[in-house]
């Protein structure tokens, strides 16, 4: 029996080896999809823990040895069903021997247990067998490693590396508080001296003559520089930053550490390690340099923190003397890294101090220049040297300090090498067919605002250079149109340069700060504008046989920056900008700059129409200036406005085309052009219906061509559907702009009721085509919409009722229908079904919370138009899995706010559900209470508070012997009393919430808890007894008083007065057990309470 036993296990092996080669070597998806899903089986198979250890005993290949490492992995970090102690301390000592014995493992297979081992001393970490916390010797488990060959070396650095990297980083599957705890533990008890450690033997490694040649000790320095980067880049308060915040990084280094910080021994061994290794290693001593660079300001007193920032500068002048290895581009972006924290981590009147200052600015302002004028290396880096300049230059009003800043020296060059060099790069990408930078957006605006501060700083200069490039430019790209044998090549060379200049002239436009400028500075302004405005009126009287899109970006980018500073209600009109453009261009006012604002703006969108990104950009623009309060006056009296109020046409302007669009989602910018026109039409529209009538001519006639097309047989579907989406976002604009009630009901009297059917008909026919149901849906969901109580009517008006009915229609024609397409592939689901189910909901939640209908009288006259919409809704809901509820977030937004309003008006309806609806309801509402969206997670809070007060009335009702409730009301009853554990699982996870969690709607949570622990007093109890049995016996007692404190004056009731003092009484209670827990040294495991 024995040997059988045997055979199979060894049979079994052999299978899951063959498994293993499958899963990593094929090239078969359909196999390795099998070999998976076998493997799936396996690791939740229950002999999968012996199987494992057999693996790794007598696994032939390396990747059974990697399979059973994984799967190791993945039972000790379950948190269900958890391995028991002796079992993990066991599988703990098993792979640090099995490492020690078999130092020449596959790398991939070292790496995946010494996962495990992290894993393991991570998770138990508070642990404790005898008074001993078992997994926190970590230094002694990795000493024996350290003591052996350089292999073992390499293993025992590598374990620490990752044990640091582990428990630095959070993971899904255990709570929040919970990491926190062990990441605190670690670094007060083990984290320093780890630190310590690699960096004594990093001193010892750089001691003697080591031969970087050889692998196994090239690997042991990386290891090491990847051990202290890992110890210096710890989370060490919790604040765990993004890693894009690059910019803004302090690292809090315990005060326990100053030692270490204070003897310059450690900066020295860095910046010495940096200039004896090869560029293979000597990033990641940069990388080093940038955290310690970075330790924050509060570690030191005065006298410390300039003695500290002197060696840093000494070593930073050191490498810029010896830029031997700074060719290297990991080398360099480090480096970069390193120079832009100088200054985030220290201010200007610190540096200006240091002994060698003058020396070190220079060689910096020497190495930007330097790397500025060679823009094709490195371009990702240049970033961090311009935020350099951007906070050197920011700080200079305000240094106090003696010592010679010497930045007017330094950043005029800086500013030159960056302008010249983006000059000099455009005919070298032209004619070596290289990427353009112009055409990553993101990465110009992010260095043009940077220039933006360098450039105000001797801004006199930076003028004087702009306007003779500008010059320069200008008059050669005016010969070169005026001769007749210059070549096209040397146009798009000119155009380019001037691309640069005019988008560099409006970021140090966009620059002024307003406290520090002076008349002169306006007046140079002044200079510049006129230049580019020249340069657009040569521009556009060309633009009938050619024009560069990309210098119409430019303008588009500059009109902006002139608009943000210049115009506006806050702007002095008697700045010296307006001087010196009535002077040269004849420009004497606001009024007369804003009509070449419109010029443009007419200009742009008559020769541009087809050019999505100048027209989307032209508009908001337009957009821009309709929403300033005394702009949008002067624009209104401007004859050119007058002009687009009364010719908004696809003649004129050929964006508002029909044929010519390639695809319906190009017509977005219809809407922003709308709404700018109807804030534009509102100034002077007042009650006059006639006026309004003429402006909605071009509108009139597309819905009659649409009506028209769609009374006969045989229409041209394409067409009708671009007339019609086009039409309806050219609505949906209107609507949105018009915020007021009298505008408000001219338009709502133009499409009701002649035109609704019309969009009805729309849905009914296309409801499959999202391209165009989506746009109708949502000017619905607008006209809808009572933004700022527009939607008003008479009193003897039942267009309240009526408008109620048509939304209930359409969201019925639309919800039934969508239904009948059945499974949609999960890729197309959100665009084909979700977006529109979306629309659907935050329309129905307008309508119902938008106070203009009264819903009693519908079941009073036994009109079913409420009925159809509310059964409608719930329909939708049913089809859509819980996981997209919360995947999707504006779907999940739409959702919790319509249920929010529901269960405050609607609740008889929620009551008279069938009892699997009542239950999907109430689950979508507990897996919100955890949602990452702050918006869902107060909606649930409040949807749960009205259904637990609702409840709460009913209970009393039925325990006063009132009048028999409806039977509606006792089935809902029931249906509670039947699944408590609902009502109990959302209490234990409020309370979860407010105990264990980072909870940031406190407020919102205190509401519906006071209800959910008088529903279930026992259940609280329960709670509350296993949460202090949960805590070290010393603080019980405290916790136990927390509890008391809690309820302390609270009564029997939900009133607005009991609530009050619950809310009150539940923010000291937080308090408290947080001051309590945070002194504990056990870990409280918030599973504990959930099960």
């Amino acid at each position: 029996m024995k040997w059988r036993k045997m055979a199979d296990h060894v049979q079994g092996l052999a299978q899951l080896e063959i498994l293993c080669k499958q899963l990593y070597e094929t090239t078969d998806t359909a196999v390795r999809h099998q070999a998976e899903k076998a493997l799936v089986e396996f690791t939740n198979s229950p002999d999968c823990l012996s199987k494992c250890q057999l693996l790794l005993e007598r696994g032939s290949s390396s990747y059974s040895q990697l399979l059973a490492a994984t799967c190791l992995s993945k039972l000790v970090s379950r948190t269900s069903n958890p391995l028991p102690l002796e079992q993990r301390i066991d599988i703990r000592n098993y792979v640090l021997n099995y490492l020690a014995t078999r130092p020449k493992l596959a790398a991939f297979v070292t790496q995946a247990l010494i996962q495990l081992y992290a894993r393991i001393t991570k998770l138990g970490w508070f642990d404790c067998q005898k008074d001993d916390y078992v997994f926190r010797n970590v230094i002694a488990d990795v000493t024996r490693f350290l003591q052996d060959s350089v292999e073992h070396c390499i293993i025992g650095v590598t374990i620490l590396s990752q044990l640091t990297n582990e428990i630095n980083q959070a993971d899904t599957t255990h709570p929040l508080t919970k990491h926190r705890k062990i990441a605190s533990s670690f670094r007060d008890s083990s984290l320093f001296d780890i630190f310590t450690l690699s960096c004594n033997l990093l001193k010892q490694a750089s001691g003697k003559n080591l031969n970087l040649n050889d692998e196994s000790q090239h690997g042991l320095l990386m290891q090491l520089l990847k051990l202290s980067y890992n110890c210096l880049n710890f989370d060490f308060i919790g604040t765990s930053t993004d890693e894009s915040s690059d910019d803004l990084c302090t690292v809090q280094i315990p005060t326990s550490w100053r030692s270490a910080f204070l003897d310059s021994s450690t900066l020295q061994l860095f910046f010495n390690l940096y200039h004896s290794l090869p560029p293979s290693l000597s990033p990641l001593v940069l990388s080093c340099l940038v955290q310690i660079a970075s330790v924050r300001r509060s570690l030191f007193n005065n006298a410390e923190r300039a003695k500290f920032l002197s060696h840093l500068v000494d070593g930073v002048k050191r490498i810029l003397a010896n830029p031997q290895c700074l060719p290297d581009p990991n080398n360099y972006h480090e480096f970069c890294r390193l120079l832009a924290r100088l200054k985030s981590n220290y201010q200007l009147g610190e540096l200006v101090k240091v002994e060698n200052y003058p020396e070190v600015i220079r060689l910096i302002a020497n190495f930007t220049v330097t790397s500025l004028q060679h823009w094709e290396f490195a371009p990702n880096s240049v970033h961090y040297l311009l935020s350099l300049w951007q906070r050197l230059a920011a700080s200079v009003p305000y240094v106090k300090a003696t010592e010679p800043h010497l930045l007017e020296t330094y950043t005029p060059e800086v500013t030159k090498a960056y302008i010249t060099s983006r000059l000099e790069s455009v005919h070298v990408i032209l004619r070596d067919g290289l990427e353009d930078p112009l055409d990553d957006a993101g990465l110009v605006q992010q260095q043009l605002d940077q220039l933006s501060t360098i450039g105000r700083c001797e801004y006199e200069k930076t003028c004087a250079l702009l306007v003779q490039l500008f010059d320069q430019a200008a008059q050669t790209y005016q010969e070169l149109l005026q001769s007749t044998n210059s070549s096209a090549a040397d146009v798009t060379v000119q155009e380019g340069r001037l691309t640069w200049l005019v988008y560099i002239i409006g970021a140090v436009i966009g620059g002024r700060v307003s406290f520090a400028s002076t008349d002169e500075q306006d007046a140079m302004d002044g200079e510049l504008v006129c230049r580019v405005l020249q340069l657009m009126n040569l521009t556009d009287s060309r633009l009938a046989q050619a024009g560069n899109e990309r210098l119409e970006l430019a303008m588009l980018s500059f009109f902006e920056q002139f608009r943000k500073i210049y115009i506006g209600d806050q702007v002095q009109k008697s700045s010296k900008l307006y001087r010196r453009l009535s002077e040269v261009l004849g420009l004497n006012d606001e009024t007369m700059v804003l009509s070449v604002f419109i010029g443009k703006i007419i200009t742009n969108l008559k020769y541009w129409g087809q050019c999505e990104p100048i027209t989307s950009k032209t508009l908001q623009l337009l957009n821009d200036l309709s929403l300033g309060y005394s702009s949008v006056r002067k624009l209104v009296k401007l004859s050119a406005v007058q002009f687009m109020l009364n010719n908004h046409t696809s003649e004129h302007f050929s964006f508002l085309g029909v044929n010519n669009q390639s695809n319906l989602s190009d017509m977005r910018c219809r809407t922003t052009f709308y709404t700018a026109l109807g804030r534009l039409l509102m100034v002077d529209l007042g009650e006059d219906e006639d006026q309004f009538e003429q402006f909605m001519l071009p509108l009139t006639a597309a819905f009659e061509a649409v009506a028209q097309m769609l009374s006969t047989n045989t229409f041209n579907e394409q067409e009708a559907k671009r007339t019609l989406v086009g039409l309806v976002r050219d609505l949906r604009g209107i609507a949105f702009a018009f915020n007021a009630k009298t505008s408000f009901m001219m338009l709502f009297d133009w499409i009701y009721p002649t035109y609704m059917p019309i969009l009805q008909r729309a849905i009914e026919l296309w409801y499959h085509d999202p391209a165009c149901t989506t746009p109708v849906l949502k000017l619905m969901a607008e006209l809808v919409h009572n933004r700022s109580q527009r939607l008003q009517f008479d009193v003897s008006s039942p267009n309240g009722i009526l408008l109620f009915r048509e939304t209930s229609k359409m969201i019925t024609t639309y919800g039934n229908r969508i239904l009948t397409l059945g499974e949609v592939p999960k890729d197309q689901v959100y665009g084909v079904k979700l977006k529109g189910v979306s629309v659907c909901f935050a329309m129905l939640k307008a309508v119902l919370s938008g106070n203009y209908v009264n819903f009693g009288v519908f079941r009073l006259y036994g009109d079913d138009a409420l009925d159809n919409a509310l059964q409608t809704f719930i329909k939708l809901l049913l089809s859509i899995p819980h996981s997209d509820l919360l995947d999707y977030p504006k779907l999940s937004q739409s959702f919790y706010s319509l249920l929010e309003v529901l269960t405050q008006d609607h609740m008889n309806f929620i009551a008279s559900l069938e009892p699997h609806v009542v239950m999907y309801i109430l689950s979508s509402i507990s897996e919100g209470l955890t949602a990452l969206d702050t918006m869902v997670c107060t909606g649930c809070c409040s949807s749960l508070d009205h259904i637990v007060t609702y409840l709460f009335k009913q209970l009393s009702r039925s325990t006063k012997k009132r009048p028999a409730p409806m039977a509606t009301d006792d089935r809902f009853l029931h249906i509670m009393q039947q699944h408590p554990e609902m009502i109990q699982q959302m209490l234990s996870t409020v309370l979860n919430i407010i105990i264990f969690e980072d909870c940031r709607n406190q407020w919102s949570m205190s509401r519906p808890l006071l209800g959910l622990i008088l529903l279930n007093e026992k259940y609280f109890a329960d709670l509350r007894n296993s949460i202090v049995s949960s805590q070290p016996p010393e603080k019980q007692q405290a916790m136990h008083l927390c509890f008391e404190n809690l309820m302390e004056g609270i009564e029997r009731n939900l009133l607005t007065k009991n609530r009050d003092r619950f809310t009150q009484n539940l923010s000291v209670f937080r308090r408290e057990v947080n001051d309590s827990m945070k002194n504990s040294t056990y870990g409280v495991n918030s599973n504990d309470m959930m099960s």
